[in-house]
């Protein structure tokens, strides 16, 4: 599914108002008759209200006061409360705010607290109508629309958003300061980033998306999005094929470098979920006082012992690697590795030098922080990195909490810098590309926050690798097909006690949906 930025929506407006001809007071008529029906679909017990529409004075304000208007001339109670003054009101806005008022729609306009709270305690109403920012709001909420925002939440009411939660930013899904926390969105025309990408995905509740008369096949390539949500029909289109006259070689070869003291069990998780991904051949490389423990823990995949300085993988072993890569189509690198000086060497050797797809995980992104230039430096060669969002601070140099607060712009804005595919593990994983593409999963649940998730994450996306997928692709379907089998699992049993082992043996049945559906 498609994800507009705020950009892209206006843009798209845009091409329907100048070149097809479509007038923007259309558009807003068809938006607020559209949000108007389904309000009254969904509400009919609330009939006859009383409705409060709380709206503002750009376009969304607009949409607001259709909204008024069309549930008034259908018999509800409705007032309109205006957090502008009539002369700051302008465009289409203004015309259907003009009509609103002639229809003697009852508009209220507040510019203070007092009279706002005031207009809350008198009015009781029993559905609030959100429509006072839309897609434009960038910096902060202030003021009184903060204070209007505020009492919409503490009402114990239905709360309806208009397109978009107010103090959501549409682009990214960052919260400004704050925002609505709406039972129902409608949107218009496709769903937003910030619908999706969380934190703004928890503001949202449920989300019905309406027509408003923009065509979509009119819509030339430069005005399509470069954003979309990850569901069962898109990670269907990215399944790899599967050719009957196959054999083990024509679905590749993984070398997985992993493994330290006490983390073999990382090791082998990556290992067998990169079997379970459909790959041909899986080598587990370790260091060598642990071989004989993958020996046993491992069947299906290979192993191979490499050089090692007290149990964790020395400088030396890195031309092991270079020699074992050359049989393969992919590497996969860090789960369980530990952390030494001769490590960070290595996998900076690594990444410097080898040249297949790679995806690293767990220590080997801990290795990599301070040394980020290695990456810009293998432009060109699929690089996947996969933090959860504390490898992410470590590697961006700021705070959880920032990288929390705004997971589409920081995943995003670090690909482009550092040319990598990173994968933004949490609630609405976030896969970015280097050319600004971004995928949002809608798989997983709770289940997934525990020890050797990740492993299996990263075996799963080296399979996909080794099997030729692309590296955006990869990451997307893994993310999605990993999120997935968590699904199948709580739907038996539950999510506590989830482990990383349930989800490798449910990966073929994920498989196997997709391709059958």
């Amino acid at each position: 599914m498609q994800l507009y930025s705020a950009a892209e929506m206006v843009a798209a407006d845009r091409f329907a108002i100048d070149t097809l001809g479509i007038p923007g007071v259309v558009l807003m008529e068809n938006a607020g008759r559209a949000c108007a029906r389904v309000l009254e679909e969904r509400f009919s017990h609330c009939f006859p209200g009383p409705v409060m529409v709380v709206a503002g004075k750009g376009n969304n304000g607009g949409d607001g006061y259709v909204i008024a208007r069309i549930l008034g001339d259908h018999g509800w109670q409705v007032t309109t409360l205006v957090l502008a003054e009539p002369q700051r009101i302008s465009g289409d806005a203004a015309i259907m705010l003009e009509i609103l008022r002639n229809c003697s729609g009852k508009v209220i306009f507040v510019n203070d607290d007092e009279l706002l709270r005031q207009s809350f305690a008198e009015l009781q109403p029993q559905l609030i109508v959100d429509a006072l920012f839309g897609t434009g709001l960038e910096s902060d909420v202030r003021g009184v629309a903060a204070a209007a925002i505020a009492l919409m939440n503490a009402a114990a009411v239905a709360l309806v958003a208009v397109d978009l939660p107010s103090g959501v930013d549409a682009s990214t899904g960052r919260i400004c300061g704050c925002a609505v926390r709406a039972d129902l969105t409608v949107s218009f025309d496709h769903p937003k980033i910030g619908h999706a990408s969380t934190p703004g995905a928890l503001y949202v509740g449920e989300l019905e998306v309406v027509e408003i008369g923009i065509p979509v096949t009119q819509r030339p390539a430069d005005l399509l999005p470069q954003t979309w949500m990850i569901d069962a029909a898109a990670a269907r289109s990215l399944l790899p094929g599967r050719p009957s006259f196959a054999h083990k070689g024509t679905f590749g070869h993984l070398l997985v470098v992993a493994g330290s003291p006490g983390k073999t069990g990382a090791a082998a998780l990556a290992g067998d979920a990169a079997v379970r991904s459909g790959c041909g051949l899986v080598t587990v490389a370790v260091p060598a006082s642990l071989h004989s423990i993958l020996e046993v823990k491992l069947t299906e995949a290979m192993t191979v012992a490499l050089a090692e300085q007290d149990g964790l993988l020395a400088l030396a072993a890195g031309d092991q690697i270079a020699q074992l890569i050359t049989s393969c189509r992919a590497l996969a690198l860090g789960p369980g590795l530990g952390q030494s000086d001769e490590l960070r060497q290595l996998v900076r050797q690594i990444v410097m030098t080898v040249n297949v797809p790679m995806v690293i995980d767990a220590d080997g992104l801990n290795l990599l922080v301070g040394q980020l230039e290695c990456l810009v430096a293998r432009q060109g060669k699929p690089l996947i990195l996969t933090p959860h969002p504390g490898e992410m601070a470590r590697l961006a140099g700021v705070s959880v909490a920032a990288i929390e607060a705004d997971r589409f712009s920081v995943a995003r804005d670090f690909a482009r810098r550092y040319q990598v595919v990173l994968l933004l593990k949490g609630a609405r994983t976030v896969i970015a590309a280097p050319d600004g593409r971004v995928y949002i999963n809608t798989s997983g649940n709770s289940g997934l926050s525990s020890g050797g998730s990740g492993d299996v994450l990263t075996g799963l996306i080296g399979g996909l690798l080794a099997q030729g997928c692309d590296a955006f692709a990869a990451a997307g379907l893994a993310a999605w097909w990993h999120g997935r089998a968590a699904e199948l699992i709580a739907a038996k049993r539950g999510t506590v006690g989830m482990t990383a082992s349930d989800l490798i043996h449910q990966l073929p049945q994920v498989c196997h949906q997709l391709a059958y559906p």
